[in-house]
């Protein structure tokens, strides 16, 4: 089972600091969600941990099953086993979705063609991954022809990054706001496709404003967060706790 440490984490943008000194523990089969007002640094958490070259790590840790990765670069942390679903994808236009997801696969998960000239995933192996994985998630074929994020609805941009999570497998994965922008129903069937993909092999970090992702998937561990850091910690109950007094009413006390 792998492990993911966060210690005493401080993380600069632009010459600001964001997070200042935050520690958190995330183990393969866990979900753990991370709730906080806005300006509390929970999408810089995300962005620090993926590796994001604005974001400057000044001080702290994070530790992937005992190894400082902070250090090295964005795809050599999705090859280990790190994934980071964005509030806001990307649209590419002329990028076909299926072509985009066989890259990415052979990209963490293949071998590398350079290396004496071993073979990547081919297509057929791949369509076949993919066929598995869109009937896991109930999702219909045409949807993977169309280019990626262009044309889509939030809810069909969300579905395509829970796709790609589904695909490359993870270890841990966090998910920036993936309920932003969404409908009751785009959010039913979102969170759907999570629960369908959790299990004992996937540690999940779901960064949110609001309750209502939560209450279709529950997580093991509730952090509210404040000015940087993580400020109080529980189970599913501390979500009401916060429904009913708000961040004021918690983070006072």
């Amino acid at each position: 089972m792998s492990i993911l440490e966060i210690k005493n984490l401080h993380v600069e943008v632009e010459g600001k600091e964001i997070i200042k000194g935050l520690n958190l523990t995330i183990k393969q089969g866990e979900i753990h969600a991370i709730m906080g007002p806005n300006g509390a640094g929970k999408s810089t958490l995300s962005y620090a941990v993926m590796g994001h070259p604005r974001y400057k790590i000044t001080k702290g840790s994070i530790l992937f099953d005992g190894e400082d990765i902070k250090d090295i670069p964005p795809d050599q942390r999705a090859k280990k086993g790190l994934f980071l679903a964005f509030q806001y994808p990307v649209v590419i236009p002329g990028l076909n979705l299926a072509n985009f997801l066989r890259h990415a696969y052979n990209a963490v998960k293949g071998k590398d063609i350079t290396n004496k000239g071993e073979e990547l995933v081919s297509v057929l192996q791949f369509q076949k991954i993919l066929k598995e994985k869109m009937k896991l998630l109930g999702i219909k074929e045409n949807f993977v022809e169309r280019n990626l994020n262009e044309g889509f609805s939030g809810g069909e941009k969300k579905k395509a990054e829970i796709l790609q999570l589904a695909i490359l497998e993870p270890k841990f994965a966090f998910l920036d706001e993936t309920d932003s922008g969404l409908d009751i129903d785009s959010l039913k069937t979102v969170s759907n496709g999570i629960n369908k993909i959790a299990g004992p092999n996937l540690g999940i970090v779901i960064v949110t404003h609001y309750q209502r992702i939560l209450k279709y998937i529950r997580p093991n561990y509730v952090h509210i967060m404040f000015d940087g850091k993580i400020v109080k910690t529980g189970d599913y109950s501390l979500t009401e706790e916060l429904e009913e007094k708000g961040y004021d009413g918690i983070i006072s006390r």
